[in-house]
């Protein structure tokens, strides 16, 4: 994950030979146009430098954007402040963590439910500790993002195979006979030791929930004190994240991985370099996570740069309706019509949030300061 993270600096490194190797008199390759005949364009570009690097004709590129630090008063993420991302880094090895071992307890619809959990504490402490206002409109759409989870991740726990069914039953006897196999499972549940299992799994699933919420405030914070490309942003995030990480990984594998309970187990290093090695399949999938990862980290902190920690976590929500467009193209999961109501909840919730579609009620629409308006005399016809 780390490591796909550092990546981030090639494409910084990239960007710099290219500028660096690229004419002075190529424009069209430096995001603009010369004027033809001014003599003081040179003056010009001089004066509208940004960060030393950087025109204002680039700045506005969005192709160079995401390397260009903040044009504004921000205080540069030099020196000893750049330790300060080795907390969000931190937040993001005890998440993936706690939800990498919590999935192990639970089934994965439990898993995606309680995820949803996450935009609700991405907004309580955006209010609490980065002053933020969030309406009451607002707060009902985050509810209705974590309904539509949690009835996308229902679907797939209680909506039988259609495979599996001899004969077609009307809904209510469905329903019936639904509601009674949970009864039945929630009974049976009760009085096996599966069910410490799946509670310790979803607190586990939801405490990382936390901890993600305070990778995101930090770094909304962060960018919003101090100015620093997103795509050395999450290349920093990728150092310390390595670096802690195999710390970690060495102690672990000297504490438990090299003894006989440990052997062959989850902190053996030999064993994972081995099946790396030896298995094509888990070499290609590694690589392709490391490409994802650093890829949605930065699109991630483009988002928290631009709008909010919370609208990230909204969008972040929703790639699950991405995911599940891909599964029934490839024949992974079978179309169920409660699933349909679930992203219908979800897409709606994130539309009512980033304010594209209005609050279904007036009383939740917030009350802004009425703007006065000037006086209009009396129009005065030919």
């Amino acid at each position: 994950m780390f490591v796909g993270e550092m990546g981030c600096w090639l494409v910084v490194a990239g960007f710099a030979v290219f500028r660096r190797l690229s004419p002075k008199n190529a424009p069209l390759l430096h995001g603009g146009y010369e004027q033809v005949g001014s003599q003081d364009s040179t003056e010009i570009d001089a004066d509208d430098e940004l960060d030393g690097r950087f025109s204002a004709q680039e700045e506005a590129d969005p192709a160079v954007k995401p390397i260009i630090t903040n044009a504004d008063e921000r205080t540069p993420l030099v020196g000893w402040r750049v330790s300060l991302l080795a907390m969000p880094a931190c937040c993001d090895i005890a998440a993936t963590t706690l939800m990498n071992v919590g999935l192990l307890f639970v089934a994965a619809s439990i898993y995606q439910m309680t995820r949803g959990a996450l935009i609700l504490f991405v907004g309580l402490f955006s209010v609490l500790f980065l002053h933020r206002q969030i309406f009451l409109y607002q707060w009902s759409a985050l509810f209705i993002v974590v309904l539509g989870v949690a009835v996308v991740g229902l679907a797939g726990a209680i909506a039988p195979n259609p495979q599996a069914q001899p004969d077609p039953r009307s809904l209510t006897e469905t329903s019936i006979l639904l509601l009674r196999d949970a009864s039945q499972q929630l009974k049976a549940a009760a009085v096996s030791p599966s069910a410490l299992k799946t509670v310790l799994g979803v607190l586990m699933i939801a405490g990382a929930q936390i901890f993600t919420a305070t990778q995101f405030v930090l770094e909304e914070w962060i960018l919003e004190k101090y100015a620093l490309e997103p795509l050395k942003v999450v290349g920093w995030e990728g150092v310390f994240g390595f670096l802690i990480t195999l710390v970690g990984m060495i102690g672990l594998h000297l504490a438990v991985g090299r003894t006989e309970a440990g052997r062959n187990g989850y902190f053996d290093m030999r064993e994972g370099w081995r099946e790396i090695t030896h298995y094509r399949i888990i070499a290609v999938t590694s690589v392709l996570i490391m490409i994802s990862i650093g890829g949605f980290n930065f699109f991630g902190l483009s988002i928290t740069r631009s709008v909010s920690a919370t609208a990230r976590s909204i969008i972040d929500t929703c790639r699950t309706l991405f995911i599940w467009i891909v599964s029934l193209g490839l024949g992974w999961e079978t179309f169920k019509w409660l699933q349909i109501l679930g992203f219908a909840l979800l897409v709606y919730g994130t539309f009512l949030f980033n304010d594209i579609v209005r609050p279904p009620l007036k009383a939740c629409v917030p009350r802004r300061k009425a703007e006065a308006l000037l006086e209009e005399g009396p129009i005065e016809h030919m």
